[in-house]
């Protein structure tokens, strides 16, 4: 049965964050973003987000708290959530996949660790090569983990209702079309 929980998935720097606090402000739903809750896990232990993913290898407790919120959130109504694994947790979501390239993504986030003092604080780089090793770090940890944990891959698109490239899309532009087909989608059976 299907929920009224639109959960966004992407590669990094895609816009997961920024969509899905859009997409909440328009529906009127709740938010929550895994990747500041890691990222204050983080800050809290001090230690960066790349550190902490390190960490993570190691220490399954980690993700295991993380995705215990996110199956707790399975029990929610009215919510936009931005994670890499919260569509295998709540696969009755509407399930969206944010697309966009290493180059642009790296650049996208450097401009976002400026802006946000969460990121600031977790992710401790200051040029767009320190950047990009350390994203690709955390993304093969990521996807390490994830696999090894649960089996899953969350960068195979099949598993999603809507993919989008956010390179071709502007942020207004992929709001409206994650809500217009959110809509169609919730009012099927």
């Amino acid at each position: 049965m299907k929920k009224e929980i639109i959960t966004i998935c992407g590669s990094l720097g895609s816009g997961k964050s920024s969509t899905a606090k859009k997409v909440a402000e328009i529906l009127e739903f709740k938010h929550f973003s895994s990747g500041d809750f890691f990222r204050q896990a983080g800050i809290d232990l001090g230690l960066s987000v790349t550190e902490l993913n390190i960490k993570a290898e190691t220490d399954p407790q980690i993700d295991v708290m993380v995705d215990e919120k996110l199956r707790q959130l399975n029990h929610s109504e009215k919510i936009v959530i931005d994670s890499r694994t919260a569509y295998h947790w709540i696969p009755e979501s509407f399930k969206v996949y944010l697309d966009l390239s290493t180059d642009i993504a790296k650049e996208r986030i450097l401009n976002s660790i400026k802006e946000n003092k969460l990121r600031k604080q977790s992710e401790q780089v200051n040029t767009s090569e320190e950047l990009l090793k350390k994203m690709t770090e955390r993304f093969e940890s990521e996807q390490k983990r994830y696999w090894d944990l649960y089996k899953i891959n969350n960068t195979d698109k099949k598993q999603f209702d809507l993919i989008i490239d956010t390179n071709k899309n502007n942020l207004e532009e992929v709001v409206n079309i994650v809500v217009s087909e959110y809509k169609k989608w919730i009012e099927k059976n």
